[in-house]
């Protein structure tokens, strides 16, 4: 094999990895969120689990990726771990698409139609037509569209060509000696598992083995190995995403390792058995050694997950409660799902809305102390956290949104009508909230790519002003949680002292920029923090003022009219909010003025 061959081979793969990286984006964006709305809804049935598993993963052809959803649906508490089971199971059927698609190289024939399907005849066709649709033609979903077309072209080139840079493998003698040795049970699980880990994408690592099948010297006993080691190296991306979860998202991880290993371990134990017995009586099975092409890899596949499923699905309560002891304890993260059945009676439909608006918070008070420690210490795990909490957060303010309209169609006393509208304010607060942190670690992530940082100076201010920012949030979400009034008087005093901060802040960092002690690219993501911050801080205020409306006596000024009753706090018509302005104003403020910017 010449250093063209080798060159080419790893090319081959690029392309292949990158086209089903593209195309994979591009079916998500064209779902819109739709798959993982109907994830959630058809959940409860586990036939029917399996059955949108399946789908779900052959439209993205991603195991991984359904399973991290569910990891994210389980860790934001929208579905419970028994809801997951048959997802993963069909999430191992689905991923088997892609290589029933792949077997179209295999075609053989001299029909010009059947041959415009092969992969160097269809794999270039198909990124012509999604480079048109992608570059040159306007609208969105047609952009999309044509980034679909471009992954999928470029999985069919990359796939073709690794089939000629691997070809003359087949005359290399220490090639063969080396894929005979995978014939070894545990050496064959051990390398499809390790190549899956890296490729992270057992779909990836089928088609490579498909791409091998040109050389003429995979055989079953060779491939059965490799592709059991497939499956269980394809849950290595979900148990990385499920570090730093709740307990029940890392009991979804460790699901979709069980069922692989078990299901690995009884394939094993019967196809060796069966050998076994008939090397003893015939000679051995009649295709132990017989010669492999793509079709045969992809029909071993896909014969080995649906056994898998067929097999485990009757004991998918033992599975849940395998991993409960393997993760054992109570989930620090539950969330009590909404259930129309409290709509008949509104006091209990209320609690548990406010139950769900209070895991809202914490969400979002989660993300911002994750998207301020992105601004010292950037880590992508935590930024990828951050994002699944993002999303959830998004679901939840729709499923509130959609509880508290059909609760409102009861008939609710004049106390329980307002406290459907403080939820539905409180709720969006925090979405907010959420939103304003997705920009920090935005800004984060900016600085960290270009390789860029504040100086001594505006990393002081900043810190100063992250910490007034955090306890207000603190604060804001204790109040609404305890229905604390006086905990929600402190809340206004601190945001206060953010608006005084934000505005001297903005002007240090400008005359910064105009004596070039900052650079343009710095002063602007540093003013957006700011904004930012100070947007985070004005929805916790909100927050307070709604406790303190529901709270405060009938005709208390902050309930017959908010607006006076700020404009009264910002006069000094009030004593102990001055005093405790006073206070936060030197416990954050007075730091920064010691200091020269």
């Amino acid at each position: 094999m010449s250093t063209l061959d080798v060159v080419s081979l790893l090319g081959a793969i690029a392309t292949f990895l990158f086209g089903m990286s593209t195309m994979t984006d591009g079916l998500e964006k064209l779902s819109s969120g739709r798959l993982e709305g109907i994830m959630e809804k058809l959940t409860n049935n586990i036939f029917m689990s399996v059955l949108v598993g399946a789908l779900v993963t052959g439209l993205i052809h991603s195991s991984a990726a359904t399973t991290i959803m569910c990891v994210g649906f389980v860790n934001s508490g929208i579905m419970k771990l028994e809801q997951t089971v048959g997802i993963i199971m069909g999430a191992n059927i689905g991923t088997t698409i892609t290589a029933q698609i792949l077997r179209l190289g295999d075609i053989s024939s001299d029909n010009i139609i059947l041959s415009l399907m092969k992969p160097e005849y269809f794999g270039p066709l198909l990124a012509l037509a999604g480079i048109v649709l992608y570059m040159f033609l306007k609208g969105g979903k047609k952009k999309i569209v044509g980034q679909f077309l471009l992954g999928l072209g470029l999985l069919f080139i990359g796939m073709s060509t690794m089939k000629v840079a691997v070809a003359p493998l087949q005359d290399v003698p220490a090639f063969r000696e080396l894929f005979v040795a995978f014939s070894n049970p545990l050496l064959g699980i051990l390398v499809g598992a390790l190549v899956t880990a890296l490729l992270q994408s057992s779909t990836a690592s089928v088609g490579i083995l498909q791409a091998l099948t040109s050389t003429g010297i995979v055989t079953f006993n060779i491939a059965f190995p490799i592709i059991m080691g497939q499956n269980i190296g394809t849950c290595i991306t979900t148990l990385i995403s499920s570090v730093g979860a709740s307990k029940n998202a890392r009991r979804t991880a460790m699901l979709h390792l069980y069922f692989n290993v078990l299901g690995t371990l009884v394939f094993l134990c019967g196809i060796y058995g069966a050998q076994a017995v008939a090397s003893a009586a015939a000679g051995g099975l009649p295709f132990w050694g017989a010669t492999m092409n793509m079709g045969d890899i992809a029909t071993l596949h896909t014969f080995f997950n649906i056994g898998c499923t067929v097999l485990l699905l009757p004991f998918h309560k033992v599975l849940v409660r395998l991993v409960e002891r393997t993760v054992p304890g109570d989930d620090d993260h539950e969330f009590a799902v909404l259930d129309e059945r409290f709509l008949a009676t509104p006091a209990v439909g209320l609690d548990r809305a406010h139950d769900a608006v209070v895991h809202m918070g914490s969400l979002a008070r989660d993300n911002y102390r994750a998207a301020v420690e992105l601004l010292s210490g950037y880590d992508p795990k935590k930024l990828e956290l951050l994002q699944e909490n993002e999303s959830a957060l998004d679901k939840l303010e729709g499923l509130l949104d959609g509880y508290l309209v059909k609760l409102s169609d009861h008939a609710l006393s004049g106390e329980e009508s307002a406290r459907v509208s403080e939820l539905l304010h409180t709720l969006s607060d925090f979405e907010r909230i959420g939103d304003y942190s997705v920009n920090v670690s935005e800004s984060a992530t900016v600085l960290y790519e270009r390789g860029i940082s504040f100086s001594p100076s505006a990393q002081k201010e900043m810190a100063a002003i992250t910490g007034a920012v955090g306890e207000a949030l603190d604060k804001s979400l204790a109040c609404y949680t305890t229905r604390s009034q006086a905990i929600a008087l402190q809340v206004e005093p601190i945001e206060e002292v953010v608006d005084l901060m934000r505005d001297e802040l903005k002007s240090r960092h400008i005359e910064r920029l105009k004596s070039g002690a900052c650079t343009v690219e710095l002063g602007s993501q540093f003013l957006e923090l700011l904004i930012n911050l100070e947007r985070i801080s004005d929805h916790c205020s909100n927050v307070a003022i709604h406790i303190l409306q529901q709270t405060a006596p009938k005709d208390a000024l902050v309930r017959t009219d908010s607006h006076a009753y700020m404009k009264a706090l910002h006069r000094g018509d009030d004593k102990e909010f001055e005093e405790l302005y006073n206070e936060y104003r030197e416990k954050y403020y007075s730091p920064i003025e010691r200091f020269e910017p």
